[in-house]
């Protein structure tokens, strides 16, 4: 420094609330979504309680160039911790930019290749629902796995994740079929699925056969998975029927309407937390929340948490991979150090009166088998 040159100004500590930037689509496709996650977050703060933080939120317009935008607004604007964004193509523009302003970025997306260095995915990752499943069935003595999925990234994903669960288990799958999504008939796949023989096979030589299988997992939903699970029943004229697995694509209300997929079992959040939360955002919204606006709950939930902590920053991986986790109204969770949630699921059981608990989720992380 030069002789009588004014020494550098020492840094002024931030005073005042820590600002926590929540990104989501506010207009676009995806807008009503967006919405309802920011409505969750506003109510997590609100009985919070909490003075030291305050919620910045910016419309990512569901798009590459309108989540950076949104990012770069929030870090010019001293943002210590951003929330969201929810697409893949979001995350993937605001991770280097958040990583260059040195902040953590805790997203909603479940495409696990972006997670890690300053990014966390809070979403509900499906290879983690297989291994809750599985665990289920291989407890209830089933052995042989299958699966009928979507001829798409999703489908793939889950039919591998399905693939390496069972063998770690010491189970076999024995068969998996795809179906082209775009396609309006799916009973094709299904019968060369259930008689395990190719498209020729006929529909009337399934008393002759039986599936090499005990449990289908059918990561499907909607009108589709509902076609397709009469269309399972169906063929199990005269077979052992067989136990149906579902994704998190059947985690609505109306999945009991089906007589075909009762009995059926997937992985989810403990529903009595999840029941309290939608009843409290139904009393203040005046209506029902998407099932995945309690994302946003649970990740303003936590950043309130994250700055009652004490001593250094708040914000900081060291604080944000706290092994002793989180709970939330999906329940306990924490974060690997590759940047993905651990979730403890429970196991529900499709049935027209509602959704019935089969196994509740682990209360502590060395149960949780993942």
């Amino acid at each position: 420094m030069p002789p009588g040159a004014p020494a550098p100004a020492a840094p002024v500590a931030e005073t005042g609330p820590a600002k926590v930037a929540l990104l989501v689509p506010l207009s676009g496709a995806n807008a009503a979504l967006g919405q309802a996650i920011l409505d969750a977050a506003q109510l997590a703060l609100f009985e919070a309680s909490d003075d030291r933080l305050t919620l910045v939120p910016r419309d990512t317009s569901g798009n590459a160039e309108g989540a950076a935008k949104a990012a770069r607004a929030v870090i010019a604007g001293g943002a210590r911790l951003i929330l969201g964004p929810l697409l893949a193509v979001e995350v993937e523009a605001v991770k280097p930019l958040a990583r260059d302003a040195h902040l953590n970025v805790i997203a909603f997306s479940t495409v696990t290749e972006l997670a890690g260095g300053n990014t966390f995915l809070m979403g509900f990752l499906p290879r983690q629902e297989v291994v809750r499943e599985v665990g289920q069935a291989r407890d209830r003595g089933l052995a042989r796995f299958a699966a009928l999925a979507p001829n798409s990234p999703y489908g793939h994903l889950m039919a591998d994740a399905l693939r390496d669960v069972a063998s770690a288990s010491g189970a076999t799958m024995t068969r998996v079929e795809f179906y082209d999504p775009r396609d309006d008939d799916t009973a094709p796949a299904v019968r060369r699925l259930m008689l395990g023989g190719g498209a020729s096979a006929a529909p009337d030589a399934a008393a002759a056969a039986a599936p090499s299988f005990d449990a289908l997992l059918l990561p499907e939903g909607g009108a589709r998975l509902k076609q397709i699970a009469r269309q399972v029943k169906e063929a199990e004229i005269d077979m052992k029927p067989v136990q149906l697995l579902g994704s998190g694509l059947w985690d609505v209300p109306d999945i009991g309407n089906e007589p075909a997929l009762a009995g059926g079992w997937f992985a989810a959040a403990a529903p009595e937390p999840r029941r309290v939360f939608e009843q409290h955002f139904r009393e203040v919204y005046g209506h029902e929340p998407p099932r995945l606006a309690s994302l946003g709950y649970d990740a303003a939930a936590l950043a309130a948490a994250l700055s009652r902590g004490a001593g250094g920053e708040p914000f900081s991986q060291q604080a944000i991979l706290n092994p002793s986790g989180f709970t939330g109204v999906d329940g306990l969770f924490r974060f690997a150090p590759s940047g993905l949630v651990q979730r403890g699921l429970a196991v529900l059981e499709v049935e027209p009166q509602g959704d019935v608990l089969v196994s509740p989720a682990p209360q502590t992380f060395q149960d949780l088998g993942y």
